[in-house]
């Protein structure tokens, strides 16, 4: 068993942690006042785990050359049951009541939503409510369907809780903002109204904690992303501090010796051992019983789909750059996947290997209109990705047919193409102009009889690295979202893993290149007419 080198030795080590000007002492000092009415040992102290003592001596204590707190962001990456909401309490009420507190600031416990915000208020309110001095201090409004806030009078300053869910929280001039398991925020509203308020206030302190996600499009896995290179050094960041507990997704899962390694409460007895083991054994009988073990419990940051076709970090082995030139001239199959409204249109070109392979070039178009809300509703960037390219937003709320006809003329244009395969839902409009120009069509039924040797095929190329894509982002995430129905005879077919989930690129990719390994590499059909069948072909 070999640790990660982004994992935080320091938090178990014996060897002092630098606090020149005492504030990580003074931290934990402010924490050995407090009372937690859930400890039931006599006066009911507000205990800090050795692990989380270490972090606040840390955080707070290693400063600048002038003076101020060395660290302005933090990453905490923790499995599920290790007290994360304890730690966002007892930070927001150091930052409100202590001398951490800006005078006439503002302290944000952020989550996804007013439940889960609500969940790191009670505690904090119930902290204060067990100290009689606390409450004549303090001002609490916890209303029922009213605004969550705490006010310190004497400094002026303010705790509140906020959410995602609620109406966009600009404006904000926070001094402290701890934003709760960020994987799970579904918009990037209320993220961008903190993080663009943190620089208003001097010294402000912004913390992320949050157990592993699933995928790569989402605000969590940046900022995760980024706190892993930082932890090893490929990132020069003094500012920011990762607290990374995550095992590697090729860990071997039942091996007890990373639920230890990865869940720090449990040495401090936060969490049921047996119940682990329990969910561990679970595990084994459930791919998707294992998958959020995997997830939750040793904190593998995984894809989206919970019964995933391939695992991503294979996939993610095809990502070098494709040199489009070298594929002019070469025989071509198209899959086209269409879509109106929602859903992506997804055009696939693919090109069969000498070495058994398949090379593929992915093109997408959705409808421009309303293109942020599209993104936020999806998870996913759904401007950056146009801007880059990745994505062809097309004029108006539903697709614009003739843009995706064009783009497959021009494929036609540049390459040798053999079939261009549609499947049949909403491909009339593109199909039949295509089709009554000469072009080779066909209809690909969806049924298992066809998707699911076509699977194994696709699974094969990209299972052996022989699967090459280019690494383009939105081809990655529709394949991500792939969630495999087998029925009791063995066949397998795609389905979304959820509603908001597109697989639209993965659906065209198995329809092209199934055709392009059936396909006949002689002469066109496209090309040569005398090959040509009349009509529309089916397959």
């Amino acid at each position: 068993m070999k640790l990660p080198d982004t994992y935080p030795h320091w938090l178990f080590s014996d060897d002092p942690l630098p606090d020149p000007h005492g504030y990580g002492e003074r931290a934990i000092q402010f924490a050995r006042l407090l009372r937690h009415p859930k400890n039931p040992a006599p006066g009911h102290p507000f205990i800090l785990s050795r692990w989380q003592e270490r972090f606040l001596r840390k955080l707070y204590g290693t400063t600048r050359s002038d003076g101020t707190r060395q660290y302005r962001s933090s990453l905490l990456l923790l499995p599920r049951g290790n007290r994360k909401t304890a730690l966002s309490s007892f930070m927001g009420l150091l930052h409100t009541l202590s001398s951490e507190a800006h005078p006439n600031g503002q302290v944000i416990l952020g989550a996804i939503n007013r439940e889960q915000s609500k969940i790191a208020f009670d505690e904090a309110a119930s902290i204060l409510r067990a100290d009689p001095r606390l409450v004549k201090a303090t001002r609490i409004y916890d209303a029922v369907n009213a605004p969550k806030k705490i006010v310190y009078p004497r400094k002026g300053v303010v705790l509140d809780a906020i959410s995602g869910d609620g109406s966009t929280q600009h404006g904000k001039t926070p001094s402290f903002a701890f934003c709760d398991e960020l994987h799970e925020w579904k918009s990037d509203s209320l993220w961008r109204a903190i993080k663009s308020g943190m620089p208003k206030t001097r010294n402000s302190l912004l913390v992320v904690a949050t157990t592993a996600g699933r995928g790569q499009d989402n605000i969590a896995h940046e900022i995760v992303d980024y706190g892993r290179k930082v932890a090893r050094g490929d990132i020069d960041d003094p500012s920011f501090l990762p607290v990374i507990f995550e095992t590697p997704l090729d860990a071997d899962w039942r091996d007890e010796r990373w639920l230890y390694a990865m869940n720090p409460g449990l040495a401090d007895g936060f969490q049921d051992i047996d119940g682990l083991r329990a969910l561990m054994r679970e595990g084994e009988a459930s791919i998707t019983a294992r998958e959020a073990f995997r997830q939750y419990h040793l904190n593998c940051w995984l894809d989206h789909s919970a019964s995933p076709f391939v695992e991503m970090s294979v996939y993610d082995k095809g990502a070098d750059p494709i040199d489009e030139k070298a594929l002019a001239g070469r025989p071509c199959w198209i899959g086209v996947d269409m879509s109106t409204t929602t859903d992506l249109t997804a055009v696939v070109a693919a090109f069969a290997d000498d070495d058994g392979g398949f090379t593929v070039l992915p093109w997408f178009a959705c409808p421009g209109d309303n293109l942020r809300q599209r993104g936020e509703r999806d998870g996913v960037p759904y401007p950056a990705w146009a801007e880059a390219g990745y994505i062809k937003p097309t004029p108006g709320n539903v697709i614009d047919y003739r843009a995706v006809e064009a783009h497959i003329r021009d494929l036609c244009e540049r390459f040798d193409v053999r079939e261009i395969g549609f499947d049949p839902a909403y491909a009339a409009p593109v199909m039949l102009p295509l089709q009554d120009d000469g072009f080779p069509c066909i209809q690909v039924r969806q049924g298992w009889v066809t998707q699911s040797p076509a699977l194994n095929v696709l699974e094969r190329a990209i299972v052996g690295e022989k699967f090459r894509h280019g690494g383009h982002p939105v081809l990655r995430w529709n394949f991500a979202n792939v969630a495999i129905h087998t029925d009791s005879a063995g066949n397998r077919t795609m389905h979304k893993g959820k509603s908001t989930d597109r697989i639209d690129g993965a659906a065209a990719t198995w329809m092209a290149v199934s055709r392009a390994a059936a396909g006949d590499h002689g002469g066109s059909i496209y090309t040569n007419t005398a090959r040509r069948p009349a009509g529309l072909m089916f397959f």
